[in-house]
């Protein structure tokens, strides 16, 4: 999504936030060129941050019209944390300990089901470093793989520091999540002082 924080393909995110528009549309909110606008789509398109969402007649041959991926959608909402915070808080308030835990494991085995391929790399190895690729492309994590008589997956911070802190169980789901994809014990043994760092250690 570095595509995103150029200043001209920002602008153009910001009006198709409004819905689906044509290059001509987008060249006349802007007060510039057709060819420039479509100089931008074009590498949008090809970025996966837009796609065409169908056409619209035009005077000499149809136009296309063009919409934000779903993708792009999720990646300019500043619901997710929010949300989650107050999700979360709302559970561990409501519900006796052991079962918050068990949900938070259930939560990542279903996560890892959902973004894991079926078929898994027959070594360790492989597997703890999809592990960490999945962490690291899917939840936002910035993490390595470190081996010292076993396997640790290390991170450089904590994609869901804004709930560990308050709410250490959260760990529990991603600490689910690596051992569905490693299919080993995993226990987890992370930092939560201070600046949060993922660690989960491959038995």
């Amino acid at each position: 999504m570095k595509s995103l924080l150029d200043a001209s393909r920002a602008r153009l995110i910001a009006l198709l936030r409004e819905g689906g528009l044509t290059a001509d549309d987008l060249a006349s909110k802007l007060g510039v060129s057709t060819n420039a606008v479509r100089e931008h789509l074009t590498g949008m398109q090809r970025d996966g941050v837009i796609r065409r969402a169908g056409q619209r007649r035009g005077a000499t041959r149809p136009a296309h019209i063009f919409e934000l991926t779903p993708e792009t959608e999720q990646f300019l909402s500043v619901a997710y944390v929010p949300l989650a915070v107050h999700l979360v808080r709302v559970v561990a308030a409501t519900l006796p300990v052991e079962r918050v835990n068990r949900l938070m494991r259930e939560t990542g085995k279903r996560l890892a089901a959902e973004l894991a391929p079926r078929t898994r790399p027959r070594q360790l190895a492989a597997r703890v470093s999809l592990a960490s690729q999945l962490l690291n492309e899917h939840l936002g994590a910035v993490t390595r793989v470190d081996r010292n008589g076993h396997y640790t997956i290390r991170g450089a911070a904590c994609p869901v520091a804004a709930l560990t802190g308050q709410y250490p169980m959260v760990c529990l789901a991603i600490e689910s999540f690596v051992a569905e994809v490693v299919d080993r014990p995993v226990q987890e043994q992370c930092e939560r002082a201070g600046r949060a760092r993922c660690c989960f250690q491959i038995s």
